[in-house]
């Protein structure tokens, strides 16, 4: 968290709010903002009975969103649109019913409009997935702000 102006640490934490309060996706699975910061976000999300597939576990697609939204608010930390250009999951192990998955994104590279971030998936201690991601800035802003702070 070091390094950061209380002004980008507010501006992230506005930009959260805003994209929460449209995502529709976060909402219907239950996922919960715990932290964002300029490159980083947390998002929790608890295992529930329509996410289990046939072998008794979290469908893989769902921890595939969990750790994509927690890109996705990472991304767009810094209040310029950003979107998910790749994002390449390994599953570790099994999440099941009732448990809370929480995933990390971690801004690793900047260059222009591309980044790269760095996701984990756990529940507890226990690594469930590890990603790594893409994203790319396209034009606009999260949250409208005057001329001299853009």
């Amino acid at each position: 968290m070091t390094g950061h102006t209380q002004a980008a640490l507010a501006l992230a934490t506005e930009v959260g709010k805003t994209m929460f309060a449209k995502d529709r996706v976060g909402h219907r699975l239950g996922m919960q903002v715990e932290a964002i910061r300029p490159g980083y976000a947390r998002i929790a999300m608890q295992v529930s009975a329509d996410m289990i597939n046939g072998h008794d576990i979290c469908h893989g697609g769902f921890t595939f969103a969990l750790a994509d939204s927690a890109c996705a608010y990472a991304c767009n930390s810094h209040n310029h649109n950003a979107l998910s250009q790749a994002l390449n999951i390994v599953f570790l192990s099994p999440a099941r019913l009732g448990e809370t998955l929480v995933a990390e994104a971690v801004e690793s590279a900047r260059a222009g409009r591309t980044a790269t971030y760095e996701i984990k998936v756990r529940t507890g201690e226990r690594m469930v997935a590890v990603a790594q991601a893409q994203s790319r800035v396209v034009s606009g802003q999260m949250v409208e702000q005057p001329a001299a702070q853009v």
